[in-house]
């Protein structure tokens, strides 16, 4: 499951690197691929394997009684959390050192570290709660570097996810409903200049 994940993304990450050499202007006359267009692949890929994971993975071992999923699946010998195989996939990602990123924030985190950790990111989450259907997009600088930053509402699709967070002695929110927005995924993709302009 997690060489699925990282042999799609591997395909995600060549489409940005070659359509940021068209961008750049390497190859005259072509264009290159649009980062929100870039940002949707992505976010297709994480959406259709954590859900892959999520109900023919965690949910069919637990409901036979042969494996469970936990918190501390390492220690525990168990299954990761569907979000935690997110995380550590989008580990792996940051490992091949692309400068595609992507992870999971909350206006309610279990953890600190999964809250927004920018003004934008904060207001990414109230827009796709209001508006769960449309990503909250824009463009971003870090000293001389640009950034495409996309956040995708995170939505409770089953009673497993919604049930971990309401029970978790950390959650600052325990009354989650299926098909409530719990929080989104931010996923970052490096841009030229010359894309910025578009």
């Amino acid at each position: 499951m997690a060489s699925a994940l990282l042999r799609a993304m591997t395909v995600a990450v060549a489409a940005v690197s070659v359509g940021g050499l068209l961008a750049a202007g390497r190859s005259p006359g072509t264009q290159g691929i649009a980062p929100e267009t870039v940002a949707e692949y992505i976010h297709a890929v994480i959406e259709a394997d954590r859900a892959i994971y999520t109900k023919h993975v965690v949910e069919r071992l637990q409901t036979r009684g042969i494996l469970e999923a936990s918190e501390h699946w390492e220690s525990d010998n168990t299954l990761p959390l569907p979000a935690q195989f997110l995380i550590d996939a989008a580990r792996l990602v940051a490992k091949k050192q692309r400068g595609i990123r992507y992870r999971l924030i909350s206006l309610w985190p279990i953890y600190e570290r999964n809250g927004p950790a920018t003004e934008f990111e904060r207001s990414g989450l109230q827009a796709v709660l209001k508006q769960p259907d449309r990503p909250h997009t824009g463009f971003l600088e870090n000293g001389r570097e640009r950034f495409f930053q996309a956040i995708y509402a995170d939505i409770g699709v089953t009673p497993s996810c919604i049930g971990c967070h309401n029970a978790h002695p950390h959650s600052p929110r325990r009354d989650f409903k299926v098909n409530d927005v719990m929080g989104g995924i931010v996923i970052t993709v490096p841009v030229d200049n010359d894309v910025r302009g578009r």
